[in-house]
């Protein structure tokens, strides 16, 4: 695990940039750091190490094919590496320097090119690669996008790193805030690929690889690169999760006992291989689905205990901890909590801009640094959970979006507008009145914002995909808050174009893997570990997991209503049921009370007409409404008011980052 930067352009022949672009990445790599330039070619690399597998010198980087053509700044793990070296031993005789992944995958690179080994990898990586001979520069990302990475222009300079932050370091930066950026960060919390919030600065897609061939660097185009070739500048796809959802639909696997024999095969086998480093290792543990049967599996194969992790918080109604507990005693795992109050989780919100590098709103980021921050003092490395709701069917609204979609669309649209604009005049507090007729143990929270809005979606849905972007969108139904007001970009919209006759939960699930899980959950896992220096792995994400699953049929994931059947069902082979019969938790905190409680002169502070006037970024009249509404009780807006804080609290930050930079590590350590 590492951070990388670099500068095709006449940026790349200054070393002091590159070394400043290196060190605002350092939480990323402690460990080591390195430079590598050709003044000719006008190219440099600087890399920060966070030393993982092979700890001596042997795995310094950047670092250089034994021919001499290629060099290359890596981050991430291929887990198979030592399998790559044996099929690369049986290819061509090798004097190995030392055991590192990093020399296994540019020797495999020199014998098989870049887009064959990344064929054969299982891991987590961003790759610059540069071609000696030709002069070309290639960026490559996993499959599902662990590992960040950004590209893009500053003035005439190709610039590229694991964080904006590093980018932000070239002396010529003055990209503006993209607009359409932020209309999506307001829409769904998070900036999806390929936009970041800079113009002229975009992430790289999962699974694939960006070439810029000799000369083209200086010719920036005036949108994102597509799939395809344009002025020396080609975007390609080596992995294609749409693909292999397409695949596993026409080849589903038709018995349960052989989907779970396999399933329980492969996700060991994925865990195992996760396991393995030259420095301690560890597990999250929420006591949830995901977390405890990557736990079960880890501990049924690990030599001795292994060390797991959660946070727990003083406030009973937000506290998942005494689950975590109880499964950790059942495996037997050596388990480590700390339960933190609301102060301390709320100590944890100046560092989040500096942390996620642009602006980013689920609040859920806080409890997942807090509990990075705890595995940090017990282990370099630590298996997480994540990627088995969008995998295995397990988010509630799957099922919710399309059981509703199902009635949606048997009314004729004309006929469903109707309906739904007539209710949608009664106002949120007119509902909230025929719910108070209600005994008071059955008055569903917010009853007349959600009925509210489910009528608005009436009216204005013409699709399924309509309906996910209303239900998603805090804003959906007005105008973006956004200054000036416009729509969503279409490069923007959920993706969940399958065949024609997929399945909606396939639908969705599909949209979420390609977009939320990349761009928020592995965004913010990424971030917070990496703000300590704590490596997170994913085995749910491991290709071939992702591959088996899509052809595991939706029958088996979802049953009566319930998601992730097939996974509950390898999990409870290994412990008992009862000990999961709860209703599904996020990992969340009371952001909403906060905001009306202790950090409210913060909020107002950030919401303050006159400095949203300022900034001309955000309508004051759009954001001042849901305030009020949020304050009075009226609406529960905590996401629409968080994303607009974090966007104001980001901003804020950027701009003194560059007098006073902070070093993460130290301020992320923090107090315990």
């Amino acid at each position: 695990m590492c951070g990388l930067a670099g500068i095709l352009g006449t940026g790349g022949r200054s070393p002091q940039l590159l070394e400043g672009m290196g060190g605002a990445i350092a939480h990323r790599g402690p460990d080591d750091q390195g430079l590598w330039q050709d003044e000719e070619a006008g190219i440099g690399l600087a890399h920060r190490r966070l030393s993982i597998v092979d700890l001596s010198p042997m795995g310094h980087q950047p670092m250089a094919s034994a021919d001499g053509q290629w060099v290359i700044a890596y981050n991430g793990e291929i887990y198979n590496h030592m399998r790559l070296r044996a099929e690369l031993d049986q290819v061509r005789p090798i004097a190995w320097r030392g055991h590192s992944d990093t020399e296994t995958l540019i020797e495999a690179i020199a014998t098989w090119g870049l887009h064959d080994t990344l064929v054969r990898a299982v891991g987590m990586f961003a790759i610059a690669l540069w071609d000696r001979r030709t002069r070309t520069l290639q960026l490559a990302r996993d499959r599902f996008g662990e590992k960040p990475l950004y590209y893009g222009w500053v003035g005439s300079d190709f610039v590229f790193g694991s964080e904006l932050k590093a980018i932000r370091k070239h002396p010529g930066f003055n990209n503006p805030i993209d607009r359409n950026a932020l209309r999506l960060l307001g829409a769904r919390a998070y900036i999806p690929a390929p936009f970041s919030i800079y113009e002229h600065l975009y992430k790289l897609e999962p699974g694939c690889i960006l070439t810029v061939a000799n000369g083209a660097a200086a010719h920036r185009p005036s949108a994102p690169p597509v799939e395809g070739e344009s002025g020396g500048i080609s975007l390609t796809r080596y992995w294609s999760y749409r693909r292999k959802v397409l695949d596993g639909l026409a080849d589903p696997i038709e018995s349960s006992e052989e989907a779970l024999e396999r399933l329980e095969a492969t996700l060991a086998d994925a865990v195992a291989g996760q396991a393995v480093a030259d420095v301690p290792v560890g597990a999250f543990l929420s006591g949830g689905i995901d977390s405890s049967t990557i736990v079960a599996l880890y501990q049924k194969h690990a030599p001795g205990r292994v060390k797991t992790f959660s946070i727990g918080f003083e406030d009973a109604g937000f506290d998942e901890a005494v689950y975590a507990k109880s499964v950790a005693r059942h495996f037997g795992t050596e388990h480590h909590e700390r339960y933190v109050s609301a102060h301390e989780a709320q100590e944890v919100i100046p560092l989040l801009p500096r942390m996620y590098d642009e602006p980013f709103a689920d609040s859920s980021q806080i409890p997942t640094h807090l509990v990075s921050r705890l595995a940090r003092e017990h282990v370099t490395v630590s298996l997480s959970g994540d990627g088995g709701d969008e995998l295995f069917g397990g988010y509630n609204r799957y099922i919710a979006t399309s059981r509703l979609w199902s009635k949606l669309k048997r009314l004729p649209r004309p006929v469903r507008g109707a309906i739904g604009a007539a209710l949608a005049t009664v106002p949120p507090s007119g509902w909230n009145g025929l719910a108070a007729l209600l005994p008071s143990g059955r008055r569903p929270a917010f009853f007349g914002t959600k009925v509210h809005k489910l009528f608005g979606t009436m009216r204005d849905c013409a699709s399924l995909e309509d309906l996910v972007d209303t239900f998603l969108d805090e804003w959906a139904g007005k105008a973006s808050p956004v200054l000036p007001h416009g729509p969503l970009p279409a490069l923007g919209r959920y993706d969940m174009t399958l065949a024609a006759d997929s399945p909606d939960v396939t639908r969705m699930m599909y949209a979420d893997a390609v977009s939320y899980l990349p761009d928020d959950i592995l965004c913010k896992v990424d971030r917070a570990g990496m703000a300590v220096s704590l490596e997170s792995r994913i085995p749910f994400l491991d290709h071939r997991v992702a591959e088996l699953a899509a052809r595991i049929p939706l029958s088996m994931k979802i049953e009566g209503g319930s998601g992730k059947q097939i996974l509950k069902r390898l999990l409870y082979k290994h412990a008992p049921q009862e000990m999961f019969d709860r209703p599904k938790a996020g990992f969340a905190v009371p952001v909403g009370e906060w905001l009306k409680g202790p950090m409210r002169p913060w909020a107002e502070s950030l919401l303050d007409p006159r400095v949203l006037r300022d900034g001309g970024h955000f309508d004051p009249a759009m954001v001042q409404q849901r305030w009020r509404s949020h304050l009075a009780g009226e609406k529960d807006s905590t996401q629409a008011l968080w994303t607009v804080l974090m966007f104001q609290s980001w901003l804020t930050d950027a701009q003194s980052a560059d007098e006073a930079e902070t070093p993460l590590v130290s301020v992320a350590a923090g107090r315990h």
